[in-house]
C-alpha cells in the first residue's frame, strides 16, 4: 500500500523559510517521479515543483528563484524549500507520487502554509 506523508508546514511571516518534507512508503521510490502541489482557497490546484527519477527539475514560474526540490532516494523523501515566502504562497501542498512506467498518480494527505505576519 502506498503512503506518502507531507510534513513541515505551518504558520510563517512574509520573508521567511519553511522545508516541506514528504516520506513515501510501498513505493519503489527512486522510479518515481515527485511533485509538490498546492491549492489555494477557492483556486485550481497548481504545480508547484515537480523533480523525475532522473533528477529533472521543473518550477511553476511564480517560486523560480525562492523554492528548491530535491530527493534523497535513500531516505525515500522528497524536499520542498521555500524561501522568501509570501501572502501569496499560503495553500495546502501536496506531495505527488508519479510511477515512470504508468500514469498512476499517489497523494499525500497535504500540510498547511500559511503565510502572514
Amino acid at each position: 500500500q502506498v503512503h506518502l506523508v507531507e510534513s513541515g508546514g505551518g504558520l510563517v511571516q512574509p520573508g521567511g523559510s519553511l522545508r516541506l518534507s514528504c516520506t513515501a512508503s510501498g513505493i519503489f521510490f527512486r522510479i518515481f517521479d515527485m511533485g509538490w502541489y498546492r491549492q489555494a482557497p477557492g483556486k485550481q490546484r497548481e504545480l508547484v515543483a515537480a523533480m523525475t527519477s532522473g533528477d529533472s527539475i521543473n518550477y511553476v514560474d511564480s517560486v523560480k528563484g525562492r523554492f528548491t526540490i530535491s530527493r534523497d532516494n535513500a531516505k525515500n523523501t522528497v524536499y520542498l524549500q521555500m524561501n522568501s515566502l509570501n501572502p501569496d504562497d499560503t495553500a495546502v501542498y501536496y506531495c505527488n507520487a508519479s510511477p515512470i512506467y504508468s500514469s498512476l498518480d499517489y497523494w499525500g494527505q497535504g500540510t498547511q502554509v500559511t503565510v502572514s505576519s
